[in-house]
């Protein structure tokens, strides 16, 4: 394009627009750290005009505990050319002196660029922050409650399990056997209460899944008598591992208690419906009743007589901690088939949560 175009004008000024437009907040930070240059937004998400932070050092206005730490990096990353190789969360002082969250990635252009500095892109993620607290403080106090209650119910447990044992040696009666089977029952009932507890909504850190390699690990992990299991094609997931591994195995666990003998059990990935993409845990068994359907992920619902009805809760729980949604349908033979997809999220890198 010539120098001096009038479509060269028309660039900048669209340019200028979409600056002007975006709700992200785009920072010039030199080598020292002092800002240069601002966009617009800076005052509606940050609090502050787009010029009063420029001669500053950026640095002054991060969060003390978050200083080193965003200092290191933008040592690290000066003979860096290119985005940054992980985004960098800090807590930024607002004018009324309240810390805000920002997500920030930046982009060094290096030698070359007439741009002397770093091109910060930074995003107000605060709300999202405190409800990762809120939930990091909710499962807290949920495990030390289960933990509580466990130990205080073990001990009385083994106590009765002890004097049960005794009495086989000393008499018989069919009523001891129905003691213990109601002890057994309230042991796995404690276990299931515990599972429940340390799996909750947060997980850790989350990385690329095979789905295929994982099912295959997790059926091989539970008790499948003549089942069999088919893999389906294959998809990779985002994931924390040992988190969706519980979902495998309890979701597998579920189709062989209740699919009968022999039942086949098909893992896959759920073809794209209106934008959304996700797997799928199916059987050839008696299925579910549609009634029912709304009812199977409650806490204590269960079906089977030795059920604790923690299983599915405990899916559900873990797929929302992801970000993903979990429903349940009928397979093509009539079992139960339980999908969980994910609605595409800006955040992703490919715009879908299951790349």
């Amino acid at each position: 394009m010539p120098s001096g175009s009038g479509n060269e004008v028309d660039d900048v000024e669209r340019y200028r627009a979409l600056l002007e437009q975006t709700h992200d907040v785009i920072t010039v930070v030199d080598h020292e750290g002092t800002v240069r240059w601002q966009s617009p937004s800076s005052e509606p998400v940050k609090g502050y005009p787009p010029e009063e932070l420029v001669g500053e050092s950026i640095l002054e206005y991060v969060h003390p505990e978050d200083r080193d730490r965003v200092a290191e990096r933008m040592r690290t990353a000066v003979d860096e050319s290119g985005r940054l190789d992980e985004r960098i969360d800090m807590r930024f002082r607002r004018p009324d002196g309240e810390w805000m969250w920002l997500a920030s990635t930046a982009t060094n252009p290096g030698p070359d660029s007439p741009i002397d500095g770093f091109v910060v892109n930074s995003r107000d993620v605060t709300d999202r922050k405190r409800a990762e607290r809120e939930r990091e403080r909710e499962a807290e106090r949920l495990q030390r409650f289960a933990s509580i209650v466990s130990h205080d119910l073990r001990n009385p447990l083994n106590v009765a399990q002890g004097a049960v044992e005794v009495l086989r040696d000393e008499a018989e009666s069919t009523h001891l056997e129905t003691v213990s089977d109601a002890l057994d029952r309230m042991e796995t009932l404690i276990e299931d209460t515990l599972t429940l507890a340390r799996q909750g909504k947060t997980i850790g850190e989350t990385e690329p899944v095979s789905l295929g390699a994982l099912a295959g690990r997790c059926w091989r992990s539970v008790p499948t008598g003549g089942a069999t299991l088919e893999i389906v094609g294959d998809l990779t997931v985002e994931a924390d591992p040992e988190r969706l591994a519980t979902v495998l195995e309890n979701l597998v666990a579920n189709s062989v208690e209740h699919g009968g003998e022999g039942v086949t059990v098909r893992v896959g990935p759920v073809d794209r419906e209106n934008g959304t993409s996700g797997f799928y845990v199916e059987d050839d068994g008696p299925g579910v009743p549609p009634e029912e359907r709304e009812r199977v992920f409650e806490t204590g619902h269960s079906t089977g007589e030795d059920g604790t009805g923690f299983g599915l809760a405990i899916v559900e729980e873990i797929v929302e901690a992801h970000g993903w949604e979990v429903r349940l349908t009928a397979s093509e033979a009539g079992g139960a088939r339980v999908e969980i997809v994910g609605v595409e999220r800006a955040d992703a890198p490919s715009g879908d949560p299951f790349g």
